[in-house]
Parts: structure tokens; sequence; C-alpha cells
């Protein structure tokens, strides 16, 4: 099959198409109106919207909605077409879940990469004091750029392992929508072309937040922003609805609540999350493009609007969306933590139990990103409190992994290592949290670089870390190969010291008074020397990304054969042959009779594919 053929390229060429339809239809609209024809704001916002529509048509991702439409036979027997091989299967329509969990993590790694190239070229400007090379405005736009497309490249992991894991560690053949799940993902990718063209629209000034008034002034750049951030809500909220209905009607028999890996739990958490907050950011950025386009005055104070109005209904949503990627990053290290440590998860209900914790609490600490805002002074307090009770759940999960440690036979192959790794940096993060979310510190710290380090160092301990362990310790599950181990210990040890020098030396800077989202800085302040290392570790980080992608991709070809379960896991995709077979279990039915982390206990059995019972943790 053609390459070309695939339904990305077909999408694509849709795209363009539909887009060029949708300026002409609106301009052929302003013409019998008898209006100026060329008003680039509205042109470019419905031909955006209808080169979305136009790619989700191309890709083939809606073709058996239209044919139920028109009363035509549709089936819910998918199979993979078998010319497609190797990464063509990844640039076209699957409804297999395992398809789709791969594609998102890979449309993921671009994002990130994308986004990380944004901030090893504006941390190059920041190297030295005065301007370099980049001037205000594109400085501007690459910061914004950064912030925004890194989040919607985490927010895309989570998808990667959700998608990929959840139906195959409660028994599940496939996700519960199929379709709707295709249609979810084909949904990011001009999501993310459109937010990606903004730096062609004149950019945008605001950060990945968005605030009015900025964003109100902003050149076209900030509709597109809006628009991508739109559509990829759009995409998270149809995901999680899917994910919900797979965990809690496609289980297999015998799998309680109670007895499912601690992932599915936190994938629970994080979709209830999705689908009741992301409506709030998508409405405060759809009144801004009202706003714009049509003169309303939602957050024009001369008219009665409120530009706080703004920041309640984008935190909602934004700082519940932390929660979406450190919860499943914390699953991934209380997965991984019992299976190279050899012994029980300690305190497993509890465990489970505080990521619907974190969930619920995270829904009423939004405004501590507040406190400076001029927001109503009453409401400070309550939210100070709210705010320092989220360490409550987070505890739990810390004492559980030293719990579950204590006098373990640790092991210390690749994902262990950044298991650990994402621990020590999380734990960075917890503790440089709470003068966030204290009023009197906030109030000096909230627009400093100390910010900046503290949330670099929650995203990589909370996400980034525990996304390489994923990666690696399901690589061979998705491929049937192993990763070369000298490769991925070397990227751990170049990521692990760069980032608590990157980290550190930014709340060291913010202390000293250097402020965030700023191109330049006074050489008075001193601290000249830390903003360099704080550049250097960023392209260390940098290269050590560079040995991953190395890494998989020639693992992915000429890697060892890998054993059928080369880590000696309970979970039942491990007991399956890698790669996965196309519909699950559909040879392989299974019940499960015990608990999933009863590592080191004698006769214990997790699920009828055990093979034989778990050896005596003294053995």
């Amino acid at each position: 099959m053609a390459i070309f053929s695939l339904g990305l390229f077909t999408g694509l060429l849709y795209q363009i198409v539909g887009t060029l339809v949708g300026m002409g239809l609106v301009m052929l609209i302003r013409l019998l109106m008898g209006i100026p024809v060329w008003n680039p704001e509205p042109v470019w916002v419905v031909g955006m919207l209808f080169g979305t529509l136009a790619f989700m048509v191309g890709t083939g991702s809606v073709d058996d909605w239209f044919k139920w439409a028109k009363g035509e036979p549709t089936t819910d027997e998918h199979h993979s077409d078998p010319r497609l091989t190797g990464l063509k299967k990844y640039l076209a329509l699957s409804f297999d879940h395992k398809v789709i969990g791969i594609q998102y993590g890979l449309w993921a790694l671009v994002m990130i990469t994308v986004a990380g190239s944004f901030a090893l070229t504006f941390r190059t400007e920041l190297a030295a004091p005065d301007l370099q090379f980049l001037q205000p405005d594109l400085y501007n736009t690459f910061m914004s750029l950064h912030g925004i497309v890194m989040i919607m490249g985490i927010l895309l992991g989570v998808a990667a392992m959700s998608n990929y894991l959840v139906p195959l560690m409660i028994g599940a053949s496939d996700m519960a929508f199929p379709r709707l799940n295709a249609f979810a993902f084909w949904l990011n990718v001009p999501s993310g072309i459109i937010l990606l063209s903004s730096i062609f629209f004149g950019g945008f000034d605001t950060g990945w937040t968005g605030y009015p008034p900025l964003s109100d002034q902003a050149p076209l750049g900030m509709q597109m922003f809006f628009i991508g951030v739109y559509i990829f809500g759009l995409s998270s909220i149809l995901g999680s609805l899917n994910i919900l209905v797979t965990i809690f009607r496609m289980r297999a028999p015998g799998m309680i609540l109670f007895r499912m890996p601690v992932f599915v739990w936190t994938a629970l958490a994080t979709s209830i999350i999705s689908l009741t907050a992301t409506q709030l950011i998508g409405l405060s950025f759809q009144m801004v493009m009202f706003q714009r386009l049509f003169g309303m005055g939602f957050f024009r104070p001369e008219v009665g609007g409120n530009v706080i109005l703004f920041q309640h209904l984008f935190w909602f949503y934004s700082h519940p969306a932390v929660y979406v990627f450190i919860l499943t990053g914390l699953g991934v290290i209380s997965e991984l933590l019992p299976v190279f440590v050899r012994k029980p998860l300690f305190g497993y209900r509890w465990v489970a139990l505080s990521s619907l914790a974190i969930a619920l609490v995270g829904f009423f600490v939004w405004a501590h990103h507040m406190f400076a805002s001029g927001m109503e002074t009453y409401l400070r307090v309550p939210f100070m409190f709210s705010t320092l009770l989220v360490a409550v759940p987070t505890g739990i999960k810390f004492f559980s992994w030293v719990g579950t440690m204590w006098r373990g036979k640790m092991t210390f192959q690749t994902p262990m290592l950044f298991v650990l790794g994402g621990i020590s940096v999380f734990l960075l993060g917890g503790l440089s949290g709470p003068p966030n979310g204290t009023v009197a510190t906030d109030l000096h710290l909230h627009d400093t670089y100390w910010i900046v380090g503290h949330f670099h160092a929650t995203m990589f301990g909370g996400f980034v870390f525990p996304f390489f362990a994923a990666i690696y310790y399901w690589f061979p599950k998705m491929t049937g190969r192993m990763y070369n181990e000298k490769f991925g210990k070397l990227h751990f040890w170049l990521m692990l010291p760069a980032f608590y020098v990157q980290s550190l030396g930014q709340m060291q800077v913010g202390l000293l008074g250097m402020r965030r989202r700023i191109a330049d800085y006074d050489v008075a302040l001193g601290i000249s020397a830390s903003q360099m290392a704080i550049t250097i570790a960023g392209f260390v980080i940098a290269v050590s990304v560079g040995i991953f992608f190395l890494n998989l991709l020639d693992s992915a070809k000429r890697g060892e054969v890998a054993e059928a379960n080369p880590w000696n896991s309970r979970s039942p995709e491990w007991q399956l042959p890698s790669p996965v077979p196309e519909h699950n279990y559909a040879d392989h039915p299974f019940e499960v009779l015990g608990e999933p982390y009863d590592y080191g206990l004698v006769g214990s059995v997790y699920t009828s594919l055990d093979p034989v019972p778990e050896p005596s943790a003294t053995d």
C-alpha cells in the first residue's frame, strides 16, 4: 500500500481543501452581505474549523457513521489490514486500542520534542543577559508555545498509556467504543497542526494560559491557539468517556474494583477529571474567541465584563489537569515498584482510593493560582487550606512506595531507575509546593522563576520520568523486542542530574528576583552563571532524550527478541504473547482469582492465566 494513501496523508490533503472551502464560504457570505470580503480573523477561524472536519473525513474515521446514517450495514468486527506493516500501521486508521495507544504515544513524543525545541531556543537567549537573537515578541511566542505544546504532549502521553494498557489490564478485548476511540485520536492531529500554525499568524504573548485582556488584543495566532486547544479538549472528553465505560463494563470475571491494577484506578480518576472539567477551559477559550469575533464583552470591564471570571473558568480545569498528568505517572510508579522489588504493594487499597481523593480535592484548589490576581480576598484562606489538604492523599502514595521498597529484593533495570528518579524529583516538586499554596509566601513567589522550577519538578517527577519508565517497561510487550539496557541507563544518568541542575537553578534565580515570562534580566541580579548552567542542563536533557529515541528506533528493528514475560510480572498482559494478538484475550479468556500485587507470597495466584504460583520471598 502506497504510504501517501494512508489516513494521515489523505487527512492532511482533505484538511487543506477543507480550509480553503471554509475560507471561501466566509468570503462569499461577506460579499453577499455587502461588507469587505477579506477580514482575516473570521475567514481563517472558519477555515480552520472546516479543515478539521475535512481532515476527519479524509482519515476515514467517520466512514462507519456515514454508512449508518445512510442505512448501510456496518459491523462491530474490525480487523487490521494485513498490508499495513511497520510504521504504516500507525499512519493509518485503526480501531485496535493497542495501535491507537501507540499512535497517541508517537504523536505525544513528536509534540514533546517540538515543545522542547522551543524551550532550548529561548533558553539559549536567557543564557546571558541582554537580548542576543530573539526579540521580545518572538521570545514570548516560543515561551508560550513551549508551555501549551508540552502540556498537550503530556496529555497525549496520558492517553497513550491509558488506551494501550487499560483494556489489557482488565481483560477486555478492546475499548468499549472502538470507533469513538479512533475518532478521538485523529482529532489531535489537526489540533496540533493548528496550534503550531499560530507562529505563522503573528504568534501570541500570553503564555500558555491565554489570559485576557492580552489574549483579546493579541495577533491572529491567538485564535489558532484557542481553536487548537478547543479541539484537543473535545478529544480528551471523548477519550475519557470511553475509558470510564470500558473500566465499568468490560472487566474480566472476578475483577472487582479492589482487584484492579493501580494503574487502572489512576486511569479512572483522571478520566473523571477530564470528563467533568475539560468543558470549562473550552468554554473560557470560546468566550474569548467570540469576544474577538463578535465584539462580545465577557471579559471587558468597560462593558460590564469581568477579567477575573476567565481565570476562575480556566483554572477550574487547568489545575485538575495537573493531576491528570501526575496521577497517571504515579500509577506507573505504583505499578512497577512491586515488580522490581518482588514484594506486595504496601497499602494497595489506600493507594487506589488516594487517586480518587486527589481527583476530588483537586476540584477545590484552583484559586491558589489566583492569590495575586486581585480576586476576592475572603477566598484566599479556604483555598489555601484545600491546597495543603492535597498533600494527605499524595503522602499516602509516598508512604506506600517506601513501605514497598523496605527490605525488598530490589533490582535496578532501566524502568526501575526511572521510577526511583521520578519519586525523588516528584518529592522535590512536592516540597517546593507548599510555599506556593500559602498566601503569604505565594504573593512574593508567584511571578518568579521559583514557580517555573517547582512546576518542572512536578511535571518531570510526576509524569516525564514515569512515562519513560513505562515506555521501557512495556517496550517488549509492544514490539516483541528488548531495548538496549546500556543506552537506557545512559539516558537516565544524563537526565537525572541535569534535571536537578535545571530545576534547582530555576528556583534559585527566582528567589534572587528573576521574573518568569521575561526575555531579559539585569546583570546586577548576579544570576548570569546560574542561567548559563540552567541552559546547559537543558541541552544535556535534550541529548539524553536523543539517546532514548536512537535506542527505541534501533531496538525496534534489531533488538534482542524478548522473553514472554521478561519482568516476571503478575499483570494479565504479560501472560499473553508479545506483541499482543489483535483481539487480546479472544483466545485466552481468564478469571481473576486473587490479589494483583502479592509478589513473594507462597502459592499466590492473580489470574487463571498465571503459569505457576508466585515463589516465596525467601526462595
